[in-house]
């Protein structure tokens, strides 16, 4: 790297929030390097519950401008990457004893309207005795009240933004922990170490963003040497997988008579996502693990509803995720405000640094927006807006038009099964030529290791979305994990360490 360049922006986390900010940016003009420790959305931005929602329960915390600014995002969204994000249809079953039906009828009607709702369809009420919805629950519920959301593939989400903002001229550096960063006058000296190999870098920047998720106070004391922080309330999420347990499309949101609610989504066509649960967490967030007590609690809440039971010999897999909240001062987890905050130091004759808290996948587009507006501030603007009515790679296809591009997939590669044509489309939309390139049968495609996993697909992921390991790509780039013995995970790994492939920058 010149020693000599001097970086508009550096950005310490390669989640959601950090590699959004760096694509805007880097649209914008501005010179950008991102930073990431491990591998991009190895964090709190794979561990979510998979939605592209309004968060139909912060209405009971008067979270508002949130979730205003959340459901008009939906759709935007949804137009910018419909490989990756789809509409989802939320069933929520009525009884006694919890929130009032006039109570869900209010929500619900606000929930509608608030967000300029266009494509995906209102509210409506269902009867449960007669519903295909009804069938997998228990006879407890005559009523439900159904109504739309979207779902997305977080990881994959995180890691087109990446690669947006590195084909727009950002550098993104994965395994590659900022070690220190001083303040220079005007500037910010980081010193990056690559964490495999071991070398050692110093780079200049105008200035610096923190977005190391639930690691920003842990940056700011240890990393940047601040006597204090406190900004973050760190919050456990976990979630299980478990075998498909209905067999339409729809999601369960159910509630629990503590207050709480879990989802039940249907997950990679032959399995059910049940979570989340929201506990306080202390400790490294790097060492997070689902607990006893969470998985009886899934189990126990899912079990209430469906008629076949949950037990733990159904589960394939789980996760958990350590949310970074801004510490609001709420008593309960789940009571913690989901809203981002952006604070700011320096300026003028210091070099600026800006601490991004909070934030969801749902509004990471905006959340980059308001931090590009706080740069512009700081060290002056570049490039206007641009994100809205964009798209991320492979996105560029109708909302709706996700079986038409499977089928121009298909009949551009007439070997491929119409699953895996599907999955290729799911995952990289008009990108999946790129990775087939002149392919004319499965013989092109290379080793093959296991279900419908071949050596192209690996190479792409490699080559493009800086993948290194086999857990970068069977669980944060095709969750072909999910499989189990199906997958050669020894071959997988033996290739990925004769390609010596550690990821490099792309661009920039």
């Amino acid at each position: 790297m010149d020693a000599a360049r001097i970086r508009d922006i550096v950005i310490i986390g390669g989640g959601i929030n950090g590699c959004g900010i760096a694509r805007d940016a880097a649209g914008r003009g501005y010179d950008v390097l991102l930073a990431e420790m491990n591998d991009l959305a190895s964090g709190t931005s794979s561990a979510a519950t998979k939605l592209i929602h309004g968060g139909l329960r912060y209405l009971e915390h008067y979270e508002f401008r949130l979730v205003q600014e959340a459901l008009a995002e939906r759709e935007v969204l949804w137009a910018s990457a419909p490989h990756i994000v789809w509409p989802l249809r939320l069933v929520l079953p009525h009884h006694n004893g919890l929130r009032p039906a006039w109570l869900l009828r209010l929500g619900l009607f606000i929930y509608d309207h608030l967000g300029g709702r266009k494509l995906l369809p209102a509210t409506r009420t269902l009867d449960m005795r007669t519903d295909p919805a009804g069938a997998p629950l228990q006879p407890l519920y005559s009523k439900a009240f159904e109504y739309s959301d979207c779902w997305v593939d977080d990881a994959r989400m995180v890691v087109l933004a990446a690669r947006d903002a590195a084909d727009r001229g950002a550098t993104i550096r994965t395994r590659t922990e900022v070690v220190s960063a001083r303040q220079l006058g005007q500037l910010w000296e980081v010193t990056l170490r690559d964490t495999q190999s071991g070398d050692v870098e110093a780079v200049k920047t105008r200035l610096l963003v923190n977005a190391a998720g639930p690691w920003v106070d842990q940056v700011l004391t240890g990393t940047l040497g601040a006597n204090s922080a406190g900004n973050v309330r760190l919050v456990q999420g976990s979630h299980i997988v478990v075998r498909k347990l209905y067999d339409h499309d729809r999601c369960y949101m159910f509630q629990n008579t503590d207050g709480r609610i879990i989802f039940a989504i249907p997950y990679e066509t032959d399995f059910t996502l049940i979570g989340t649960t929201d506990q306080d967490y202390e400790g490294d967030p790097r060492s997070v693990r689902i607990t006893e007590g969470e998985i009886d609690y899934l189990t126990t809440a899912a079990s209430a509803y469906f008629i076949r039971p949950v037990t733990r010999n159904d589960i394939v897999w789980s996760y958990s995720g350590v949310r970074p909240l801004y510490a609001d001062g709420a008593s309960k987890a789940q009571e913690a405000t989901r809203d981002y905050v952006l604070k700011t130091s320096g300026g003028a004759n210091e070099a600026p640094l800006i601490n991004v808290i909070g934030g969801k996948l749902t509004t990471f587009r905006r959340l980059a927006e308001a931090t590009l507006d706080k740069i512009e501030t700081l060290i002056g603007a570049k490039g206007k807006p641009w994100t809205l009515g964009s798209h991320l790679p492979g996105g560029n296809f109708p909302a709706n038009g996700f079986a038409a591009a499977v089928t121009a997939l298909k009949h551009q590669y007439p070997f491929l099964d119409r699953a895996h044509a599907q999955r290729l489309v799911r995952l990289y939309g008009t990108r999946a030529g790129v990775m087939l390139g002149v392919a004319r049968g499965y013989a092109d495609l290379g080793r093959h290791f296991g279900a419908d996993l071949y050596e192209a697909e690996v190479r792409y992921l490699v080559d493009q979305e800086w993948a290194a390991t086999s857990d970068d790509i069977l669980w944060r780039r095709t969750k072909r994990g999910l499989l189990g013995d199906a997958i050669k995970v020894a071959e997988l790994d033996a290739f990925l360490s004769a390609l010596e492939a550690r990821p490099a920058a792309l661009a920039g």
